[in-house]
């Protein structure tokens, strides 16, 4: 078997390390930043952090703040829009996933503009250029976008997300600087934070896990484990908020490479037709989907147990499976987490539409246990 593995070119951590933007500019030889930001991180002050700098070294910039939680194909053809008008070379994107998924379908499209009708993206789209250059500062712990090679766009006209998958999106360079997170609200922590633990845990016992993505997802299970109840409870806790910030990028250095499972398969539909955070969707049904799964990846699942500290010497692997599966329910219930699908709003009635919609998601055929769409009903249906 031929296994790939494609990562940024720089990355930067550590709280602060948005000063190194400057330098940075300057060696990749850009000149106009087009900054892509939620309206939010502007109001909040978070976004001010980052533009500070630039002003600082005299370096122009334009701001597209017109993003969603789940962004859309008109999102994104606004911003394609606004880039072109802006004079920009490059693209800075500062955010959660939302903002950084859409730079990446900006900048691909600009340079591909084949492609500009964006629903041609979904899953593994044949571009032929790099995107505009990307340069990604996080302000969530969450999604690790600014290392993968993957984006998620809702096409709200089929009521749909599309995973695109495409090694021409990465960003040239990641700064992840925790200062950037202090003032994320405790339930969008909480969120991000499980969203990173079902990339770990999915991308670990996914069907193209190997040694080399397991060795980056053990050890972002130990981190999220030991410092995201800490990042909740605690803001400012500069140890914790830089722990969940390197985690999450970790866990997405290898899920970019090896996919994810039926977690992600069913928590899409969620955000594409009822308009759930993704994080939130991903927390609820990842212990639901947990002990499903569990038959078919029990020695991996003795690693999540024993990175998350449940692991008692003397366990068989069925009883290890147990305490992984456990204390990961355990961690949702005290950072706060909904339960129960119904808490957000959806009915019975809902399900079968979103059976159909999880068994056709490009994440699906990752799951290391064979599903159908009727065992992807009864899964929906013990998370209602």
């Amino acid at each position: 078997m031929i296994n790939r593995f494609i990562l940024n070119e720089v990355s930067y951590f550590g709280p602060g390390a948005r000063e190194v933007l400057p330098k940075e500019i300057t060696r990749l030889g850009l000149h106009k930043a087009f900054v892509v930001t939620d309206k939010d991180l502007v109001r909040f002050g978070v976004a001010d952090k980052v533009l500070v700098v630039l002003q600082a070294a005299g370096i122009p910039y334009e701001v597209f703040s017109e993003i969603k939680p789940n962004p859309t194909v008109s999102n994104v053809k606004a911003g394609v829009k606004a880039f072109a008008a802006s004079g920009a070379d490059f693209i800075l994107a500062i955010g959660g996933g939302s903002s950084m998924d859409t730079a990446k379908a900006v900048g691909i499209i600009t340079n591909n503009p084949e492609f500009s009708d964006v629903v041609s993206l979904e899953g593994v789209a044949d571009t032929k250029k790099k995107s505009v250059p990307i340069i990604a500062l996080p302000t969530t712990a969450g999604t690790a976008a600014e290392v993968t090679i993957n984006y998620v766009i809702t096409d709200e006209v089929n009521e749909k997300k599309m995973v695109c998958v495409d090694p021409n999106d990465i960003p040239v360079v990641a700064i992840v600087d925790a200062e950037l997170m202090y003032t994320l609200p405790k339930s969008l922590t909480a969120a991000t934070g499980l969203d990173a633990l079902t990339h770990a845990i999915e991308g670990l016992i996914t069907k193209g896990a190997w040694e080399m993505s397991d060795m980056f997802e053990i050890k972002a299970i130990e981190m999220i484990a030991r410092y995201l109840e800490t990042a909740v409870n605690e803001p400012s806790n500069s140890e914790a908020r830089n722990g969940m910030a390197v985690a999450q990028y970790i866990a997405g250095m290898a899920f970019s490479n090896v996919g994810l499972g039926v977690v992600h398969g069913m928590a899409h539909p969620l955000g594409a037709i009822f308009d759930i955070p993704h994080g939130v969707a991903n927390a609820l049904l990842l212990p639901v989907i947990m002990e499903f799964n569990a038959p078919a990846a029990l020695g991996k699942y003795v690693d999540i147990a024993k990175a998350m500290g449940v692991y008692i010497t003397g366990m068989n692997p069925e009883e290890a499976a147990k305490a992984a599966v456990d204390a990961v329910k355990a961690l949702s219930v005290r950072v706060g987490i909904p339960q129960h699908l119904a808490e957000l709003g959806i009915k019975a009635g809902d399900l079968d539409r979103l059976a159909e919609a999880a068994f056709a998601d490009v994440c699906t055929p990752g799951n290391p246990r064979e599903v159908t769409k009727e065992i992807i009903l009864e899964l929906y249906k013990k998370a209602l």
